[in-house]
């Protein structure tokens, strides 16, 4: 059995994430500026140990005055507090967010909001809805409105969704939820145990690894490049790793767009079958096919009876709106049961309104998709022609489908440029927010192309502006750093 995860974070690991001390001055006001953003990003958790003074001192070859310089101003600005006897522990300042949080927020009237890979809904079709759903709202208002498993009718269309994709499923396989998070996070708190070891691809969505982190799992990644998955790596990390669960985004990967071939995903479910593990797959953006056909489900590559530890989970949030949190996972019939009894400990039942409108959008799909889709395939051709124009020394491919622009930068800056874009008016995200290893993909930037093509433009120019002003900082040439 793994043993319990520790709560002291490392000396070696911390150093990995900080910048080099020789490099920046004062040196203790920037190693302590730059654990208080790890903090804020999740990437040092809340409530753990940081390392003793002299050991932190020793891993950034500094002095132990700078270090205790360091959590004296980590105690003074909220990010730290010490107990007598029990070292130092991080905490979450009074009036700061976690950057998690911060992502979900809208941002400032001046800002253009690149942080959040989510389209709008045209508001004629939510009031057109809204409409057609009110006599339905109405006659359900004499029930108590709980509907721990989701709308009976809700799950029948999902279901034959499912179906008409290429895998046969009923309604009891289905289990609607307040988005695809929300069935992340059931199936992690069923399946998994804190040391558990889960098989993630490297970058991931962020509030995926967040929600593994917090659940206090062990991550072992495997990693997703722009040719996309090395079938042998996975292969070999089930083989040798033995994971309690696998995460995937086969389907126009997030960040990197990618498409996982037909025989890569017979393989490794063949590979997860071998060692026991749990396949949880992440299809919320497999309809978003811009370039290719839409993929089946993955599960469908299946032979007949091997799916059994197999769950698929899906969305409005990307292909509709985010604002109806309404989500579903697909499983076998008995741990849905289980799930929905994990589920109401927080969350008894969606909401019926929303529902509702998730049928009356899903029953009219067919028509309302392909505008969508070709929506996308313009906002996309301007960002790339936008980007070619304003930054031809970037470089990216083109993704077949999905909502974003895996940026490389050539070098690894996407930290320092993230922060000063906001200072321009531009929120967006370094690629080291979908890593799932500290310091990796900092020369990437993930670009949604979600915002009209005006906003678009406007946004690359103000990123250009701010990339012009003066060199960005790059981590130290004498301090070893990740790459990818």
């Amino acid at each position: 059995m793994a043993g319990r995860p520790s709560r002291t974070l490392g000396s070696g690991q911390l150093a990995a994430m900080l910048p080099d001390p020789a490099g920046v001055r004062p040196a203790y006001r920037h190693l302590a500026r730059a654990i208080g953003e790890l903090i804020l990003d999740g990437r040092i958790a809340l409530h753990v140990r940081l390392p003793a003074e002299r050991e932190l001192a020793a891993a950034l070859d500094t002095s132990r005055t700078t270090v205790t310089a360091v959590y004296d101003l980590l105690r003074e600005s909220g990010y730290a507090h010490s107990r007598q006897g029990a070292g130092t522990w991080t905490a979450l300042p009074a009036g700061r967010a976690p950057s998690g949080v911060r992502r979900l927020l809208a941002a400032e009237d001046t800002a253009i909001d690149l942080a959040r890979a989510a389209p709008g809904l045209a508001e004629q079709e939510l009031t057109d809805a809204l409409a057609r759903v009110a006599p339905q709202l109405a006659a359900h208002a004499h029930t108590s409105g709980y509907h721990p498993y989701g709308l009976p009718e809700l799950r029948a269309a999902v279901a034959e969704r499912f179906t008409r994709r290429g895998l046969a499923t009923v309604p009891e396989q289905i289990l609607v939820t307040s988005g695809a998070q929300h069935a992340l996070t059931l199936v992690l708190g069923l399946l998994g145990r804190p040391g558990d070891r889960v098989l993630t691809e490297n970058p991931s969505y962020p509030n995926a690894l967040e929600a593994m982190r917090r659940g206090r799992l062990r991550t072992l990644s495997v990693p997703v490049t722009e040719e996309g998955w090395d079938v042998d790596v996975v292969e070999s990390a089930f083989r040798q790793a033995v994971p309690q669960l696998a995460y995937l985004i086969p389907d126009f990967h997030n960040p990197t767009g990618c498409l996982m071939p037909e025989d890569a995903r017979g393989r490794i479910l063949r590979a997860a079958q071998r060692t026991g593990s749990w396949l949880l797959v992440d299809e919320t953006l497999a309809e978003l096919a811009l370039d290719v056909p839409a993929p089946p489900p993955f599960a469908s590559h299946a032979a007949p009876g091997a799916a059994g530890q197999l769950i698929t989970i899906g969305s409005m949030s990307k292909t509709h709106w985010a604002g109806l949190r309404i989500g579903w996972l697909r499983a076998p019939a008995q741990l849905v049961t289980e799930l929905a009894g994990q589920r109401v400990a927080t969350d008894m039942g969606g909401s019926v309104l929303d529902q509702l409108l998730a049928l009356d959008l899903l029953d009219r799909a067919d028509e309302l998709l392909p505008t969508r889709l070709a929506e996308l395939r313009v906002r996309r051709a301007a960002l790339a022609a936008t980007l070619a124009e304003h930054l031809p020394e970037w470089s990216w491919r083109l993704p077949p489908g999905g909502l974003s622009l895996w940026v490389d930068l050539g070098e690894p800056v996407g930290s320092a440029l993230a922060e000063r874009a906001l200072a321009h008016g531009v929120r967006i995200e370094s690629g080291s927010c979908f890593a799932t290893d500290p310091g990796v993909f900092e020369q990437r930037l993930r670009i949604p192309y979600t915002a009209s093509p005006d906003t678009l433009r406007e946004a690359v120019r103000r990123l250009a502006t701010a990339l012009a002003d003066d060199p960005l900082p790059t981590p130290a040439a004498g301090r070893p750093r990740w790459v990818a």
